[in-house]
């Protein structure tokens, strides 16, 4: 195994998309539960925040089982694409994706409902739709929030490996991210590769949780 910076540039792009995609569905979802009487919401809440505690191979498992070529859903996309995802970019994608979502949604949740409610109730007294709403209010009032959750998802999808390692495998060149190949790498006894992609990825991880820090004491220094 020898040193490649492909490891690095496609845990970029894989959590960069991924973090994209989690903002999208969370915001939908967040303004779907919070605006809405939605009945069985604890429920459908617990299993948004299953992927924080489910082991990393039960998430790997379960996609497999969705997206595999026994499943309904993989043979439908496999008849689209003309192949599988399975062991695809777009499979280590859709992981970090799914591990990066609770911590998207619960910080838009939080943001949201800090939001006044006095100002909330004077725009829809000024006739403000529910959308123009979320747009106009609620979403630029959150954007520390917003911004928290943007860092933490891409943190997380940044750094995801069990899941990926089932759903999209580690093949060097193709689908090998930073945490597989730090794997592959100590598996072949490359300690010194090994070493070099684990530096890139806490330098990486600290710098975005020192920007993240300084959203907060921001915020504090406001209050």
């Amino acid at each position: 195994m020898a040193w490649s910076w492909h490891p690095v540039q496609l845990s970029l792009v894989v959590a960069s998309i991924a973090t994209v995609i989690v903002f999208a569905f969370a915001i939908i979802s967040v303004f779907w539960m919070t605006e809405k009487n939605v009945k069985g919401r604890a429920i459908i809440e617990t299993i948004v925040f299953l992927p924080l505690v489910l082991p990393p191979t039960v998430i790997g498992f379960l996609l497999i089982m969705i997206f595999g070529n026994n499943s309904f859903v993989g043979q439908a996309i496999s008849l689209l694409r003309g192949q599988t995802i399975l062991f695809t970019v777009t499979a280590a994608i859709i992981a970090a994706s799914v591990v990066a979502f609770p911590l998207m949604y619960q910080s838009l949740k939080t943001g949201f409902q800090m939001v006044d409610d006095n100002i909330r109730g004077a725009a829809k007294v000024d006739g403000a739709s529910s959308w123009k709403l979320l747009f106009f209010i609620t979403i630029p009032l959150s954007y520390r929030s917003i911004a928290t959750g943007f860092i933490l998802s891409f943190t997380r999808a940044f750094g995801e490996f069990g899941a990926t390692l089932m759903f999209a495998g580690n093949i060097p060149g193709k689908t090998q991210t930073i945490p597989t190949a730090i794997y592959l790498a100590i598996e072949s006894g490359k300690i010194e590769i090994a070493a070099y992609y684990a530096l890139i990825s806490i330098g990486f991880s600290f710098v975005l949780l020192f920007l993240m820090n300084g959203l907060t004491r921001n915020k504090e220094h406001k209050k």
